[in-house]
């Protein structure tokens, strides 16, 4: 059974101890949706002011939704189309501290604000990305986009 970590102390503590969480919850689990449904719930959980936590998966011609914790949302998205495709087309994170200023930003909730993307790679590989959303704008920081490429880069060596 999962128990939730106190998330005292410092935000580098907290989010040290959610990577901990996360292997915990990975941990002898060879089911990729298992292990992204478990990972989206744990960010959605540990992540204040987001309003969509989730994953697209690669099909080997563009993003198809994983599992997610948030609103209903766009199915498939083509590479270099929006904040994810473009994220997964350059496979480099994207801070997006306003989406309404993003060229071909898409909308899958109104709500949104700003977002973050961090591609999945293994071995060069595209398998997806990760990608949450905020109502706030300029919510995410490079504190959190380096614990997200770390998230990120843990899911990636399980799916």
């Amino acid at each position: 059974m999962f128990q939730a970590m106190p998330y005292d102390g410092t935000r580098s503590e907290r989010f040290e101890a959610v990577l901990t969480q996360l292997g915990a919850l990975m941990e002898g689990e060879p089911n990729a949706i298992a292990n992204l449904a478990n990972a989206s719930a744990l960010l959605k959980l540990s992540l204040p002011d987001t309003n969509w936590t989730g994953f697209y998966l690669f099909d080997g011609k563009e993003l198809v939704l994983g599992p997610f914790q948030g609103l209903p949302a766009c199915i498939r998205i083509p590479l270099g189309k929006g904040v994810c495709g473009t994220a997964a087309t350059e496979r480099r994170t994207l801070v997006v501290g306003d989406v309404h200023a993003f060229p071909g930003h898409i909308a899958c909730d109104e709500a949104s604000n700003s977002e973050i993307v961090v591609p999945l790679v293994r071995g060069g590989v595209l398998l997806g990305v990760l990608d949450i959303d905020s109502p706030l704008k300029h919510r995410f920081d490079d504190e959190e986009r380096r614990f997200l490429e770390r998230f990120a880069a843990m899911v990636s060596d399980v799916i």
